[in-house]
Order: structure tokens, then sequence, then C-alpha cells
């Protein structure tokens, strides 16, 4: 058998389709997002439409609760879906709320989606004060449950706090260095270290608005950025989490950047004259193009071992040890 295929930051416009494009490209794992600004009870109907996929594609997806599940999946030809949230929101102002969606199959939890949350500071703001005196408590029961830190849209000073003040590793899933292109959601250096030193993960995202060229950037261009970072700081923290927005509608974006915090449209990191989801690069439009970045690492002189760490083995070993309870 290959190594594992595991992609950790999906939001796709889920079909039949694409469920055949996961098992096309051999996808052993993905995480879904299935919470922006969603509160609990909506958040429990996205778990209960996933519950239909599970039921209607059997033999192409199967929910993922632990690491043992991928290898399951793998034995019957399906990819395992894990879930997150790209903000608090499912918690609401509940700290109790945390198992409870622990045990509903969460597995990761941003502390912030672009704005100040209860918990953490987001990249949009002007100011970082870090992570509040609820974010310390909720970051502490995150770690006894095994709900993973996920600190991809969060500000500077709240990452490295949270990467400092988390007793198990935290992650970013879905972002790229800054210093290879300076978008906002891009994290920095001293943040970077903050988190691979701490034991976390950094997934590489090939959404354009994160990568140097946006659409128009190369395979040979993004292979070598990830090879400088593994380079810098250590291979067994790098994994793929490719923000896959496929066949999504335009008024999705207005969902993700709007939520119900603002009365005017936010595009983000798009331009206001393109609202929509931008265009994905050449060498990667859907779950069919994994192969393209293995081979694209393996030509920047990376041996089998690194390669099948970032395209899936890393993020196996980190299931693996953070998503039950501590202890």
């Amino acid at each position: 058998m290959t190594g594992y295929r595991i992609d950790c930051l999906q939001y796709a416009n889920w079909s039949e389709k694409i469920f055949r494009q996961l098992r096309e490209g051999g996808v052993d794992a993905i995480q879904v997002t299935i919470a922006y600004h969603e509160n609990f009870r909506e958040t429990v109907l996205n778990f209960e439409k996933w519950n239909r996929w599970f039921e209607q594609y059997p033999d192409l997806i199967m929910k993922g609760q632990w690491a043992g599940d991928i290898d399951k999946a793998r034995e019957t030809g399906r990819t395992a879906v894990f879930f997150g949230f790209q903000n608090p929101s499912p918690m609401e102002d509940d700290i109790g709320l945390v198992e409870i969606l622990h045990t509903l199959g969460a597995r990761f939890m941003q502390l912030t989606y672009n704005n100040q949350s209860l918990l953490a500071t987001g990249c949009y703001e002007a100011e970082d004060p870090g992570i509040t005196r609820m974010g310390k408590q909720v970051i502490k029961e995150m770690n006894r449950v095994g709900l993973v830190v996920d600190m991809s849209h969060s500000a500077d000073r709240s990452t490295i706090e949270a990467a400092e003040l988390s007793t198990r590793p935290i992650a970013i899933t879905h972002a790229n260095p800054y210093e290879w292109s300076p978008a906002l959601r891009n994290k920095k250096d001293d943040v970077i270290r903050a988190v691979t030193g701490h034991g976390g993960m950094l997934g590489f995202s090939v959404y354009p608005h994160h990568l140097k060229d946006k659409g128009a950037c190369t395979l040979q261009s993004f292979c070598e950025m990830v090879a400088r970072t593994a380079d810098k700081y250590g291979v067994k923290h790098l994994g793929i989490g490719t923000d896959l927005c496929q066949d999504q509608p335009d008024s999705v974006v207005e969902w993700m950047r709007v939520g119900r915090w603002s009365k005017e449209i936010d595009y983000g990191e798009g331009s206001a004259a393109a609202p929509g989801f931008p265009e994905m690069p050449g060498w990667f439009k859907d779950n069919r193009d994994f192969g393209n970045i293995e081979e694209g690492l393996r030509a920047t002189g990376m041996n089998d071992d690194e390669v099948s760490g970032i395209m899936g083995g890393n993020w196996y070993r980190f299931f693996a040890e953070n998503f039950g309870p501590k202890g």
C-alpha cells in the first residue's frame, strides 16, 4: 500500500461527484469544515446532513473519529471524513459544549475566524491582545477532551500564546509562510516556529489567495516553498490542508467572510471586483490532483519518507496522538 493521503481542510460543495473524485485521487482522509458562523443547533444540523451522506454513499465515505478509522477506510476503499469548525461559534459562550461537540465528532476548532472572538483575535483585527481569559479555559478543556486547537485564521500574538498555553500540540491546518506570499492569512516565521516548536503542525494551502502569484502559482514554486519550510522547521511538522472550496457558489464566500456580524460585504483577501472564489492553479483543480503535489515534492529532491510524511503520514501521527482524551 502507498503512504497515506490526508487533506486537513476542505470546504467543497459536497456531492457524489466529489466523493468519487476523492476515491479516484486515493485520498484516505479529509477534514471538512462544518461550521463557519453556525451556532450549536445549526452545527448539529450539519452533523446530521453528513450522517445522511454516510448513509447514501457507504461505499465511498465513512465518518472518521480516530486515526484508526483511516486504516479502516483504506481497507474498505473509502475516504474517512473528519469534522472541524473555522470559528468557536458552535460552542456559543458555554465551555460545557466543548466536550459535547467532541462527542458528536468534532476534532478541530479554530479559536477565531478573521475577527475577534470570545477566545482570541483574528488576523483581520488591528490590535491583538492575545488569548482571552475564556480562551485560556477553553484551550485547557479542548486539551482535556481531544479537540485540536486550530489557529489558521488567528492573529500572530494569539497564535503564539495558544501554542505556549496548550499542553498538547496545536495546528495551523491551512496556510503558507508569509515570507513566500505576504497574505494576511499566511504565517510569519515566529508564528510557525512557536507552533512547530511545541510539536504542532502546519498544513499547506493551495487556495489561490494564499499562493505566490495566486492562481498562476507554479507547482515548482509551491513545492520548493514546502521543501524550504521543511528545512527550516522540520519535515515531520508539515502536511497538506488544501482549503479546497470546489463547486461552491459565490454566495458561500459571502457567508464565510460576513456571516452575521456585518451588513456590509467584506471580501477579505479577494478583490471587491471579483468577490467569488478565485481560479485554482492548473496543477490542483480537485481531489484527483494530489499526485501532482507528490511528484512536485520528489522533484525538489525530497526522499520517499519525507514526501509520504507531508502527503499524510504526519497528519496520521498527529491524529493518533491528539484526538483522544488526555492521559
